[in-house]
């Protein structure tokens, strides 16, 4: 057993044998605990003894057998109590019982010399370790292997545990007998990286060294060969020069793995932190973003400069375009950091929008006789710029909390039965808002959460998706303004028609009159195509449905994966066409419609939400 005991081997006359599980955890042990359920069916109850009556949870029993005398206290022959059963079975009922009536909530037992609070983490009864501690369990005691119950609760990668023992005050970097903290501990041993980075959370000592070996979390990563540890503790940003007894470096350690990909990431993170110390590099790394948007506007003129070329040689030509996204290519990857790199589309959006309107008002509007084309072109390109800056700049509605809030939060949701997935994010280590998700890249939950956008470069959020459908709008309307114009260049500049010389003729001849033009009408007709289609389908969601693009994709998953049918329209947040609408827009159209006004920061349940949809179908 786990916790350091025998199980439950004979039964009651006449029960049926329960179903045995194995909890072989990292340290070998054997044995397996009943597990914790309603109490089996028996001819005769009265013949079970107290330990067999508790590991079942035959409260009864063990109430007759403790009246009739029998002391809680009592060891059986492997030095195991009664609250030990309890603990490792999740007899919740029981343990409160003996509690009451004299029983030790600390009292060490079994091969491990465990408690009880050790034992019901071993098997991850959040439950039942959130009892142990209002009774008065110390989480701080070690058991014979010299583990608290931290160091238990990484051993055995029970997430939720580890949070509660955390948000209860419990030290991070607390250590065991040889002075491992939990960090080193899940280096060493965990599976995947999820555990670590989780623990990295709660932002432990990433360069403490144990007591014996004087080895950093990164040098037993490497030791044990943790890929996926070692990545995370780089990340983080662990030393690389620390070193352990034996004067060995991580980096001295990953040469000795077999693991040539480990030595990769080692070596490959030792030179870029050597390049930060480069003046210039520094210099550069500061103004990344400014940089990428520079060589995206340079890189668009000079493609175009190249198709304008009077040569003749198309071979000459795709010669040095090859070139110039070679050029480009070696640039960002010297130049531009993975963080700064989800920027590249945001600045060949920029730089597009800017060619495009140089060639609109420099080429395209001289030629126009009169102001139809000039206003609208002009108005849209400032809409755009202007709903392009504020859905950059407006914060999306990242779920904001401090550190005693989350502690607290944590807490809240563990002793209410609510600490899991669907209500607590493990990134963030906060209470998730209804219809929120954690973004990855910007590393971050956002209230009624859209989409990361690609074009963007930001979340869409409850902050900004009013400005975000706004700068959609004006950037169709930037790019049908520069369409039309060029069909007017076409006609007057072009000595060809499409219905006098067909379609191909006619393609080709434009394309030579002036391939400037033809390119930034092809780049044009890319933005108007994806920024259309992307307008269509959010109004569409939330005019129709009152749903976002991530609500929309989900509900679509679960039609195809359900047995029942599941209605994109048949939701709580879908309340009319119109009250959708003023919902979002927060308007309540010269007083026809009242507009809800909803904190998708706070918001964590239906209820209210529910009501409202009721009085709008009355």
């Amino acid at each position: 057993m786990a916790g350091g005991g025998p199980a439950c081997k004979n039964h009651c006359h006449g029960a049926h044998r329960p179903h045995m599980h194995s909890c072989r955890g990292s340290h070998g042990n054997k044995d397996a605990p009943v597990l914790p359920g309603p109490p089996p069916v028996v001819e005769d109850p009265s013949i079970c003894d107290i330990v067999k009556a508790t590991q079942y949870g035959i409260i009864e029993r063990c109430k007759e057998l403790v009246e009739a005398g029998y002391d809680v206290r009592q060891p059986d022959k492997e030095n195991v109590t009664l609250l030990h059963w309890a603990a490792i079975n999740n007899r919740q009922e029981l343990v409160k019982y003996y509690i009451s009536k004299g029983a030790v909530v600390d009292q060490l037992g079994g091969d491990l010399n465990s408690t009880p609070l050790h034992w019901a983490i071993r098997q991850g009864h959040l439950a039942m370790v959130i009892l142990l501690l209002k009774c008065g369990a110390d989480p701080s005691l070690i058991d014979g292997e010299g583990f608290s119950s931290i160091h238990l609760a990484v051993l055995f990668q029970h997430m939720p545990i580890i949070a509660y023992l955390i948000s209860k005050g419990q030290n991070i970097d607390a250590t065991d007998l040889n002075g491992r903290t939990p960090l080193m501990l899940l280096a060493q041993k965990a599976i995947g990286p999820e555990p670590t980075r989780f623990l990295l959370k709660f932002n432990p000592s990433l360069n403490a060294v144990d007591n014996v070996q004087k080895n950093t979390a990164l040098h037993w990563a490497i030791t044990s060969g943790n890929t996926s540890a070692v990545d995370l503790l780089l990340e983080a940003g662990a030393s690389l020069d620390i070193k352990n007894a034996k004067g060995e470096t991580p980096l001295d350690l990953a040469y000795q793995s077999p693991d040539r990909f480990m030595l990769y990431m080692v070596k490959e993170e030792e030179r870029t932190r050597s390049r930060r110390n480069s003046r210039l590099l520094k210099i550069i790394e500061k103004y990344e973003v400014i940089l990428l948007l520079a060589s995206s506007l340079a890189l668009i003129w000079a493609v175009g400069y190249v198709m304008n070329l009077s040569s003749d040689s198309w071979l000459l030509k795709g010669g040095l375009l090859l070139l110039l996204l070679f050029g480009m290519a070696l640039f960002v990857r010297q130049c531009v950091g993975l963080k700064n790199l989800r920027y590249l589309p945001t600045a060949f959006l920029l730089s597009s929008v800017f060619w495009m309107s140089t060639t609109c008002f420099f080429w395209l509007l001289p030629d126009v006789t009169n102001t139809t084309l000039e206003i609208p072109a002009l108005f849209s390109v400032l809409g755009l710029l202007y709903y392009f800056y504020k859905t950059w700049r407006t914060d999306p509605g990242y779920v904001k909390t401090s550190e005693e809030e989350r502690r607290e939060s944590i807490a809240t949701l563990a002793e209410a039965g609510c600490l899991d997935f669907r209500t607590f994010c493990t990134s963030c280590l906060v209470r998730k808002p209804l219809r929120s998700m954690h973004c990855l890249a910007c590393d971050s939950c956002v209230a009624r959460y859209d989409q990361h956008s690609l074009w963007i470069g930001r979340c869409i959020g409850v902050g900004n998706h009013r400005y975000y459908l706004l700068f959609l709008s004006f950037l169709t309307m930037t790019g049908a303004c520069l369409l039309y114009g060029t069909l007017l260049y076409w006609s007057s500049h072009c000595a060809t028609s499409y219905h006098q010389d067909g379609a191909w003729i006619y393609f080709t001849q434009i394309t030579l009159c002036s391939p400037w033009v033809s390119y930034i009408f092809a780049i044009a007709c890319f933005h108007v195509a994806w920024a259309s289609l992307a307008l269509t389908l959010q109004l569409y969601q939330i005019v129709f449905l009152g749903l976002t693009s991530h609500e929309r994709v989900n509900l679509l998953t679960q039609r195809k994966s359900s047995k029942h049918p599941v209605s994109l329209r048949r939701t709580p947040y879908n309340l009319g066409c119109f009250q959708n609408l003023a919902d979002f827009f927060q308007c309540g159209c010269f007083g026809m419609f009242k507009p809800n006004a909803v904190d998708w920061t706070k918001q964590y349940n239906l209820f209210h939400l529910a009501k409202e949809k009721n009085v709008h179908s009355v």
